[in-house]
């Protein structure tokens, strides 16, 4: 009995579900969860993305950095967002320190968009945790399908 047999991908069916996700992302949810207990995990940048007429609107998740510390990249139609996080938590007791716990990490998250931006337009803004982005498109880089003859 002949039939077909398709291959599975789990990583490509994974990736085919959402365009905006990043293949490091894939594998930091599989990480191991810190055994110790009071670790934190490490943070990750989540986005919400939303096509207007002319713009792109994009909010990302950067909770407890500071402004100075984020950095934007636009390229064409390639962003990437970039951000140190320098933590440090000092318990003391009686004027004696009982714990010190440092984090210092560096968290970066790029994607595409369907159309090139304008980034001489762009703009952010970063509150209570929320980059905000403005990216207009730039005019005349609308993609067009082109008819086979």
């Amino acid at each position: 009995m002949a039939g077909n047999l398709m291959r599975f991908d789990p990583i490509n069916e994974m990736m085919r579900l959402d365009p905006f996700r990043n293949i490091d992302d894939l594998f930091r949810e599989f990480s191991v969860t810190p055994s110790l207990r009071g670790l934190e995990p490490e943070p990750r940048i989540r986005l919400d993305v939303e096509e207007a007429d002319d713009a792109y609107l994009v909010k990302a998740d950067l909770p407890g950095m500071k402004k100075e510390d984020i950095k934007i990249a636009v390229e064409g139609n390639r962003v990437s967002i970039s951000a140190e996080c320098k933590r440090e938590k000092e318990e003391k007791s009686n004027g004696n320190v009982v714990r010190s716990e440092r984090y210092y990490g560096h968290q970066q998250r790029s994607f595409t968009l369907p159309q090139d931006v304008d980034d001489a337009k762009a703009s952010a803004s970063y509150s209570d945790g929320v980059l905000s982005l403005s990216l207009p498109k730039k005019a005349g880089t609308e993609r067009r399908q082109i008819a086979v003859k």
